[in-house]
């Protein structure tokens, strides 16, 4: 059992944008049914790049979209201005609204706030007004080219469009950007500093330079740009790099006897959290995963639950050679003599790599996997590697009702956080 002595954090609210399209609905069919959303790259011309594929957002129309999603009893709309948003403050608006109709908030919810995760940002508005500025033509060079393009703006676009008076933050840690986000906003709800907090991630990074940038990095897959569905296969022999994602998920957290109390659907809690630095390599993790294992044992241990109790594991999960291999072990070194018990999968194994936004993903996919009583798959593991040597739920899912479940994200600058997420009580 969760210690239950402290003040417990439901999440009671679900939104998303991803490589699928608009809709929490619509993540969850085709994450449980295991549907590769990796493509070929449209957008623009990424001909000349080693990688040639990824996961992007799709295109939607905002405004029916917008309008599909408002459940809210008076229908109310905020104030946005999508003229002026980038996409990856775009997409976060759209699932916040989802996310904040669906646990029955509505717009000015006294004391409420913004905490998110987003590693990029505006980056897309910024590569464009750079590039009309260094073509010379900078009169198209909006004055908005800066407020639009910073990270910290996609807080406040939620802010103005829920009316959201309180906290309005973005952290940015690089991909365990969005779980920092998560695990900040509970423990403000824990110390009495707020009761509701919109949290989550949002990345928009499918982009020309983003793609250049990893693709100089060599840790994007070039093996499988014929194949995309294929691209992206954590913890099998044949993988060869990430695929590059994005997309927007959103939770609404609030105290968990206040949701009692309204008559909330509550989805999952947020049990525990732990965050350590491996001080190693700005790109490289250290590959012993001493400091990994030791995030995810805080994260057990803050959250009250012997270890036992964690039934499945939503792993980093990236598709590149040394992290997958160091993640497995780590997990198992975690886990210890139950590890042959306890399945997991990567999410990133059907949508890529959301940057900043992943944890979120993550997050999302195992409330959702909580609520629902099935565990999604890892697509694409068709011959496993021994040095991954756990239960990866190999190509499709599984029903299981687990007590708790342990969501592990791993980033760029030796960072390694990691959340428990516990079973909603009758």
């Amino acid at each position: 059992m969760a210690d239950h002595g402290r003040v417990g954090v439901a999440i009671t609210g679900i939104g998303v944008v991803s490589p699928y399209g608009v809709g929490r609905d619509r993540f969850w069919r085709h994450v449980s049914e295991g549907c590769s959303a990796t493509r070929q790259i449209t957008q623009f011309d990424a001909s000349a790049f080693s990688c040639t594929v990824a996961a992007p957002i799709p295109p939607f129309d905002a405004e029916h979209d917008e309008i599909a999603l408002e459940r809210a009893g008076d229908g109310a709309r905020g104030r946005p201005d999508p003229r002026r948003y980038s996409r990856a403050s775009l997409i976060a608006v759209l699932a916040a609204r989802e996310a904040w109709a669906d646990a029955g908030l509505r717009l000015n919810e006294p004391g409420a706030g913004v905490l998110v995760g987003s590693g990029a940002g505006g980056i897309d508005v910024g590569e464009r007004q750079y590039f009309e500025f260094f073509a010379g033509d900078s009169k198209r060079v909006t004055p908005y080219a800066i407020p639009v393009s910073i990270v910290g703006m996609i807080s406040s676009e939620i802010s103005i469009a829920l009316e959201l008076h309180g906290i309005s933050h973005v952290v940015s840690t690089g991909c365990t950007s969005s779980t920092d986000a998560i695990s900040y906003a509970a423990s403000l709800i824990r110390a009495g500093d707020a009761e509701v907090i919109l949290s989550g991630g949002a990345d928009a990074c499918v982009t020309p330079g983003m793609i250049f940038g990893f693709s100089r990095m060599r840790v994007m897959t070039t093996r499988y740009n014929d194949a995309p569905a294929a691209a992206s296969r954590p913890f099998d022999r044949g993988r060869d790099g990430f695929v590059l994602g994005e997309g927007a998920w959103m939770v609404a957290l609030e105290r968990e006897d206040r949701a009692r109390a309204r008559g909330a659907r509550v989805y999952a809690t947020i049990d525990g959290y732990g965050s350590t630095c491996d001080a190693y390599h700005r790109v490289q993790m250290n590959p012993d995963g001493e400091h990994i294992v030791r995030a995810m044992r805080l994260a057990v241990e803050r959250s009250g639950r012997p270890v036992e109790q964690i039934g499945y594991v939503n792993y980093h999960g990236t598709s590149t050679v040394l992290n997958d291999a160091v993640e497995a072990r780590c997990v198992r070194e975690l886990l210890g003599a139950g590890s042959d018990r306890v399945p997991g999968s990567s999410t990133k194994s059907m949508i890529g790599h959301p940057q900043g936004a992943s944890g979120a993903a993550g997050v999302v996919t195992t409330a959702l996997a909580l609520a629902h009583d099935f565990l999604p798959p890892t697509i694409n593991l068709e011959d496993q590697d021994p040095d991954c040597d756990m239960d990866f739920l190999p190509l499709r899912g599984r029903a299981a009702q687990p007590e708790a479940a342990l969501c592990n994200c791993l980033g760029f600058g030796s960072k390694n956080s990691a959340l428990v997420l516990g079973r909603a009580s009758s």
